[in-house]
């Protein structure tokens, strides 16, 4: 999804997490400013969900939970909220949510030219101070490449690239899989 700041002023969390129940698109939440989430690319949701589609059928009988982009995840009751494309949880806490995910094993950001600086940085540097977090993914929508970040000891993060060919494993949620297959990949 695409962010764009949708208004100047500030907001409470409180303020958002009402206003942004009434509006009829997604907004992302951050220190008091709000973003607008637009539409992606057809790439962006075709490989959004044939993610899902492969671990909903790995995850699922095991009790853990996996949502796409329209569940938002809490990073804090007071700092930000972000709507990452794929989001997977193991916590109870989570499984009977309603509202938010606040305790993510592994979040998938499928990248847009608009969205890579902010999922690569900001959104990265937030998303790394959850404790549950054991991999935070970048995919590339426009070309085969998946960097995948890992927790290491004490606050390290270690960062292994992905291309074309390349065997992708998801540590966090015992999970090897082969072939991702990118559009315009045959």
């Amino acid at each position: 999804m695409i962010a764009t700041p949708e208004t100047p002023q500030k907001m409470t969390v409180d303020e958002y997490l009402e206003w942004e129940a009434r509006q009829e698109i997604r907004h992302e939440y951050v220190n008091g400013e709000i973003f607008a989430m637009t539409g992606g690319s057809i790439p962006h949701n075709d490989i959004t969900l044939n993610l899902y589609r492969a671990l909903r059928h790995h995850l699922r009988p095991r009790g853990y939970r996996i949502n796409v982009s329209d569940v938002k995840l809490q990073l804090s009751s007071s700092s930000a909220y972000f709507y990452p494309d794929v989001i997977v949880s193991c916590d109870p806490q989570d499984l009977n949510s309603r509202k938010f995910i606040q305790y993510p094993k592994l979040i998938v950001e499928v990248l847009s030219p608009s969205t890579e600086a902010k999922d690569r940085g900001k959104k990265f540097t937030y998303c790394r101070t959850i404790p549950t977090l054991q991999e935070y993914v970048l995919i590339e929508s426009e070309k085969i490449a998946v960097d995948c970040y890992r927790r290491g000891e004490g606050k390290m993060w270690l960062y292994y690239p992905y291309t074309a060919g390349d065997i992708i494993s998801l540590d966090s949620i015992e999970l090897l899989y082969e072939g991702v297959i990118f559009e315009g990949e045959e």
